[in-house]
């Protein structure tokens, strides 16, 4: 049996990166909380201590396309985020189509809320980090594999 190896997914965007952390065994994923981004760039200490902690095999990033398959206003953004996680922690990077993923989060959060499963309120920097738990759920299912 081949043994469990840590994977960290990030869902990259302007103003926050969602992160989620799974396991290659049970394919399960969890989201982390999520690091901030701005006019400087994304909050890369925040970044490190959840590499550090989790000590991940690898990393996977939200590739942003439009509903026709065409490349999002964020792909140039994305594929220089994602060149930066490799040289930074030497680790395989991995996209993935993240395609509808915040939709798909949001919409998990919101009925976990409405069926008292989820108590406090849905915010954005929440359903970024279940997107990132939706994408890691994508390459667990063979999406983004080299």
């Amino acid at each position: 049996m081949t043994a469990a190896r840590t994977v960290l997914a990030f869902d990259f965007g302007l103003r926050r990166i969602g992160i989620a952390s799974g396991d290659t065994l049970t394919r399960s994923t969890a989201p982390r909380p999520a690091a901030r981004a701005g006019s400087s760039g994304p909050d890369w200490e925040a970044i490190e201590r959840e590499v550090r902690a989790l000590a991940p095999a690898e990393l996977v990033v939200g590739a942003p396309y439009n509903a026709d398959g065409s490349e999002g206003a964020l792909a140039t953004a994305v594929r220089r985020f994602a060149a930066e996680l490799e040289r930074r922690f030497a680790l395989p990077v991995h996209l993935v189509d993240e395609r509808f993923s915040s939709l798909e989060a949001g919409a998990e959060l919101t009925a976990r809320r409405a069926s008292g499963a989820r108590r406090r309120r849905v915010r954005r920097a929440d359903v970024d980090s279940a997107a990132a738990a939706v994408i890691l759920g994508r390459y667990f299912a063979g999406e983004g594999k080299r």
